[in-house]
């Protein structure tokens, strides 16, 4: 079990904490992080483009000139796409772009993604954050005081919303509930920064009773889950677009 030292809001360490292997010690799976990324950037798309088919668009339906004897191309309406107006062959119409991921697939992805920044040393964990209001100020020193700097993901809990309102200021910091990490937010980030409370909660729904992880690292075993659960979809009309 990899360990990772414990530091106060002014970088100072005052511990350590173990990293369960279950969540920070996998083999990262690029399949699936790749596909869960897909699916969370697709369920985010708005899906409303729509473009006009000769049916909608404005203008006569009538034959703009006889077949035969003027010259020009033979023609049976101007709402045709090759004219300037017409409607558009084959264009995009409203759709959804969400696609159903299996849990087991959602939790490997993630665990994944969090292991690959525990291999990388880009998790700290803090102590706690101590802001008695929300100041931006302070909160930009304690980044720079416990080494996050770039793009950094911080794991709060509920009741750490002075931190929460200190950090929404800073263009460069994202902040989730241990609820809410995702393999996303994770990936686009450099640093992961946890408190002690935090990364329990985000260690202990992992993990079994027994201390054993269900977490399936088996790429084939997953993708015959989500062929299996795409196929109960088909059946029930649902779209996996």
């Amino acid at each position: 079990m990899t360990q990772v030292s414990v530091v106060d809001q002014s970088g100072k360490s005052v511990g350590k904490a173990d990293l369960s292997d279950a969540v920070f010690g996998v083999t990262p799976n690029l399949a699936v992080m790749h596909q869960v990324v897909n699916a969370q950037l697709g369920a985010r798309r708005a899906g409303t483009h729509n473009t006009k088919t000769r049916s909608e668009v404005a203008g006569g339906a009538d034959k703009p000139w006889r077949q035969k004897g003027p010259g020009r191309a033979r023609h049976g309406s101007i709402r045709t796409p090759q004219w300037r107006g017409g409607g558009v062959a084959h264009g995009p119409k409203p759709r959804s772009y969400a696609q159903r991921t299996p849990k087991k697939m959602k939790r490997l992805a993630l665990v994944s993604a969090l292991s690959d920044r525990a291999q990388s040393e880009r998790v700290i964990v803090v102590d706690k954050w101590n802001f008695e209001t929300p100041r931006t100020k302070e909160a930009q020193a304690a980044l720079g005081a416990v080494g996050a700097d770039g793009k950094v993901l911080i794991v709060l809990g509920t009741d750490d919303m002075n931190a929460m309102r200190s950090f929404a200021n800073l263009p460069s910091v994202h902040c989730v509930s241990s609820g809410e990490l995702n393999t996303y937010d994770v990936l686009n980030s450099d640093w992961v920064v946890f408190t002690q409370d935090t990364l329990t909660a985000t260690s202990t729904p992992i993990n079994n009773d027994d201390g054993s992880s269900d977490v399936n690292t088996d790429v084939d075993t997953i993708s015959d889950a989500s062929a299996n659960d795409n196929d109960d979809n088909n059946d029930d009309g649902g779209d996996n677009a």
